[in-house]
C-alpha cells in the first residue's frame, strides 16, 4: 500500500512570512526623478510579471522541497511454520455402527467421523495433510498436501469395507511413520481415530512401540464408541510413548471436540512482520525552485528590472 504525504508539512507555513515580508518590507533603493517614469513602468508590466512568477515559483518549490514529500509504501512479510499431519481412520467393519450423532441415529460412525475430520480439514489453513484408512489393510488414501479441497473430497469418497473388516492399528501406524519419516518438516503429528483393538496387524506391538518411541513424531490416539468397545489402555501406551494424548469419545460431540482441542494444542505458528520503506521526493521541487530562482536572477540581471 503507497500513501503520499509531508514529513514536514509545517514548513510550508513559512510562505506567509515571504508574503508579510514581500507586502510590507519593499526594497529601498536611491530615487531618481524621471518625468515620464509612468510610461516607463507600463512599459515593463509585462516583464514584472515574469519576475513575479518566477520569483513565486521558486519559493513555493523551495518551501516544497523543505517539507519533504514522501511516498511510504508498507507491507506484510508473513512466515508461516505449518505442520505435517497424518490423519489415521479406521474402516473396519464395526465402524458400520449406527447411534453414535444423537442428532442423526441412523448415520454410521464412519459416516460421522468424515463429517468431523472435513471440519477439521477446514480449519488447518497453513498445514499439509495426509489421509490413511485401515480395515485388515492400511492404504495412504491421500499424501500429504496443501490442497485441502481435495483432500476434503478424498475423505468423502471414502467407503467401508474397501480394506476389509477387520482391524490393523499396528500395520497403519508403521504406513504412517515410513510416510512422516520423509518429511521435512518440523512439527509432524499423527491424529490415529478406531473404535476397536488390533486384531489383524502384522507387525507386533513391541516393533511398532520401538518405531513411535525412536521417532519425534507426536501422536494422538482416539477410541471412539462405549467404553470397552476400543482397546483404551494400548491406545494410551501409543500415545504416551509418541508424546501425545489419548481420548475417549461416546458421540459426535465429544468426538468434535477432541479434535477441536488437538486443533488448539497444535496452532499452527504465523510470523507477521510488517515493512515500511520510505521513497523521498524532495530532489524534485529543489531542483525546480533552484532552476525558477536562477532563470529570475538571470532576467533581472540582463533586463534591468528591479523588483
Amino acid at each position: 500500500m503507497s500513501q503520499f504525504s509531508l514529513q514536514y508539512p509545517y514548513a510550508l507555513l513559512l510562505i506567509l512570512l515571504f508574503w508579510l515580508c514581500a507586502k510590507y518590507c519593499p526594497p529601498k533603493a536611491d530615487s531618481i526623478f524621471f518625468p515620464h517614469v509612468h510610461s516607463l513602468l507600463i512599459s515593463k508590466k509585462g516583464k514584472s510579471r515574469l519576475l513575479d512568477m518566477l520569483k513565486w515559483f521558486g519559493i513555493v518549490s523551495l518551501l516544497f522541497a523543505l517539507s519533504s514529500p514522501v511516498i511510504t509504501k508498507s507491507y506484510k512479510n508473513t512466515k508461516k511454520s505449518g505442520r505435517d499431519i497424518m490423519l489415521v481412520i479406521d474402516a473396519s467393519g464395526s465402524m458400520r455402527q449406527r447411534g453414535f450423532d444423537m442428532g442423526n441415529l441412523m448415520q454410521s460412525k464412519f459416516g460421522v467421523v468424515k463429517d468431523v475430520v472435513s471440519d477439521f480439514i477446514d480449519k488447518r489453513k497453513n498445514d499439509r495433510l495426509g489421509l490413511i484408512t485401515f480395515a485388515d489393510v492400511a492404504f495412504v488414501a491421500s499424501p500429504l498436501t496443501f490442497e485441502h479441497k481435495f483432500l476434503k473430497d478424498i475423505v468423502d469418497m471414502q467407503r467401508l469395507g474397501i480394506a476389509g473388516t477387520r482391524t490393523a492399528i499396528n500395520d497403519a501406524l508403521l504406513q504412517t511413520y515410513n510416510i512422516l519419516s520423509k518429511s521435512d518438516a518440523k512439527s509432524k503429528i499423527v491424529i490415529l481415530l478406531t473404535d476397536g483393538e488390533d486384531t489383524a496387524s502384522r507387525i507386533s506391538p513391541k516393533d511398532i512401540m520401538d518405531i513411535i518411541k525412536k521417532s519425534d513424531i507426536k501422536l494422538y490416539t482416539i477410541g471412539i464408541g462405549r467404553w470397552g468397545e476400543f482397546d483404551a489402555r494400548y491406545l494410551k501406551a501409543l500415545a504416551n510413548a509418541g508424546h501425545g494424548k489419548f481420548f475417549a469419545a461416546q458421540d459426535k460431540d465429544a468426538l468434535k471436540k477432541i479434535y477441536a482441542q488437538i486443533d488448539k494444542l497444535e496452532t499452527s505458528k504465523i510470523k507477521s512482520k510488517k515493512i515500511v520503506q520510505h521513497q523521498y521526493y524532495y530532489i524534485y521541487p529543489l531542483f525546480a525552485a533552484i532552476i525558477s530562482l536562477l532563470l529570475f536572477i538571470y532576467f533581472r540581471t540582463t533586463r534591468g528590472v528591479m523588483q
